[in-house]
């Protein structure tokens, strides 16, 4: 028998479920500032989710913590992207996957609205002819004036 084998480790698991490395509460630090900050000032805040080093039940204690909002968004646009609102107001959970479903991008949006779902410039600057276009192929007539 070597030594290693006849000494006890003494090593006991506490508590029950996943463990963690204990990143969750970090986290929620982190965004709380951010809230604060867009309270104060109105300066939105992203934080990489997938940067953070997880342990095993990291991001599950996070997300429960965070909760579920009211408001949920579903766009694709090079694969599915989800927000969702968490039940903190301000505070938007943003997973971006691929087409073939693996997770790409998964973030912590601080914002009123998630950058993602605002009209782009370039796309608002063609707006109003897309919609001139289309009222006259319907024969709808464009108005003689902006109002």
């Amino acid at each position: 028998m070597s030594e290693l084998e006849s000494h006890s480790l003494g090593v006991a698991l506490v508590g029950a479920g996943t463990p963690e490395w204990g990143n969750a509460i970090p986290v929620l630090h982190e965004i709380r500032h951010g809230l604060r900050r867009l309270v104060e000032g109105g300066e939105t805040s992203l934080i990489d989710l997938q940067a953070i080093p997880f342990g095993p039940g990291d991001e599950e204690r996070l997300l429960s913590l965070l909760g579920q909002g009211e408001v949920e968004a579903r766009l694709d646009a090079l694969g599915p992207t989800q927000l969702r609102e968490t039940a903190i107001p301000g505070v938007w959970l943003v997973d971006h996957r691929n087409r073939a479903g693996e997770r790409i991008g998964l973030q912590v949006e601080i914002s009123r609205v998630p950058e993602i779902l605002r009209t782009q410039p370039q796309d608002l600057s063609r707006a109003l002819a897309a919609l001139d276009a289309r009222m006259a192929q319907e024969a709808i007539g464009k108005p003689d004036s902006d109002e």
